[in-house]
């Protein structure tokens, strides 16, 4: 036999106060002149009867689902559990569900995505998108499904009225570069990627190396492809080379990690033998021997900075999409470079 479902009716029966009442303690809504006594009491009663809200018929009389959406590349790569959970916790203090959808980088899958939350109809979306552009948002936003982009430089979307936060990727690798530079080091690779904001990493190297009248040598540039395996691989080709160099960029930690287990496998160490720079500061930086120098983007902050910027719109706080805020940055000095 199928169990009766519990109503706010019920609760106001148990608890001898208006189904109103009920409603605006449960929605927390309208509160004002309720007295404390009467919350618990309608809190207690509600427990006890295994009360649950009707999300589908709330739905239907709020025009909204109460989801939010987070699309990210890689759900393995560290920075984005740490980007997810600084959006879970806006998305749990303002009492809506979070999905997640993870593309491996895939143009595909990225396509799949955005056509499941319009199906969806979720109220928000945070996107990390390396192939859809601006333009493959429109029918989203044609819903009235608010988007926060995070992206890998300043956009120039300004036809569309999308919110975007966004890393200035090419100056971080300046700074990064630079303070290898002045370090003394006059030969520094590069290990990057093919996508996301490997391209914008790439061009602060460059431009930090010309500043410093160095050479841009693409011998020095190196693929890893943002894996372990790949800095590792990358920094065995880098110092077989001849005049191999005595620094390596990489454009995130999990490739500079990559890079210090192949000093290990040489019996080398860093900074002594090559000196090595990060991105991200993801937790294991600080952990591994030597700790790695690197650039922190606030993988954390970053998340909850893009779920709040999504509420604001949600609660009208901004009169229109079309922000663009950028994150902040800072060079993290530990010991291996």
């Amino acid at each position: 036999m199928v169990k009766k479902r519990v109503t706010q009716v019920d609760i106001a029966r148990a608890t001898g106060v208006s189904q109103a009442t009920v409603s605006q303690v449960l929605s927390n809504k309208g509160l004002v002149g309720i007295p404390a006594e009467t919350h618990q009491r309608i809190f207690e009663a509600a427990s006890a009867l295994g009360y649950a809200p009707d999300v589908a018929a709330r739905s239907l009389r709020t025009g909204r689902t109460l989801t939010i959406a987070s699309v990210i590349p890689d759900i393995t790569n560290p920075f984005y559990p740490e980007f997810q959970h600084g959006i879970q916790s806006v998305t749990d203090d303002h009492g809506y569900d979070l999905i997640l959808y993870n593309t491996g980088g895939g143009a595909e899958k990225e396509r799949k995505s955005l056509h499941s939350l319009q199906e969806r109809r979720v109220d928000g979306a945070i996107v990390v998108l390396f192939h859809m552009g601006a333009a493959r948002l429109r029918d989203l936003l044609e819903t009235g499904t608010a988007i926060v982009r995070l992206v890998a430089k300043k956009p120039d979307d300004s036809e569309w009225p999308l919110d975007n936060l966004y890393l200035n990727n090419e100056a971080a690798a300046h700074a990064a570069t630079t303070y290898l530079a002045g370090r003394g080091h006059r030969l520094i690779a590069f290990i990057g990627g093919e996508l996301g904001p490997s391209p914008e990493r790439a061009r602060g190297y460059r431009r930090a190396l010309s500043e410093a009248g160095l050479q841009v040598s693409q011998d020095l540039m190196r693929l890893g492809n943002f894996t372990f395996e790949g800095g590792r691989q990358a920094a065995h080709e880098l110092l077989a080379l001849p005049g191999s160099p005595t620094a390596v960029f990489a454009a995130n930690d999990l490739m500079a990690l990559g890079a210090l287990a192949a000093l290990r496998e040489l019996s080398l160490r860093a900074p002594d033998d090559l000196a090595v720079m990060g991105f991200d500061d993801l937790p294991a930086a600080s952990l591994v021997s030597p700790a790695l120098t690197t650039v922190t983007q606030f993988s954390n902050r970053l998340g909850h900075r893009a779920a709040e910027m999504l509420f604001e719109h949600l609660a009208g706080v901004v009169p229109n999409q079309g922000r663009s805020e950028e994150a902040p940055f800072e060079l993290c000095i530990r010991e291996s470079a």
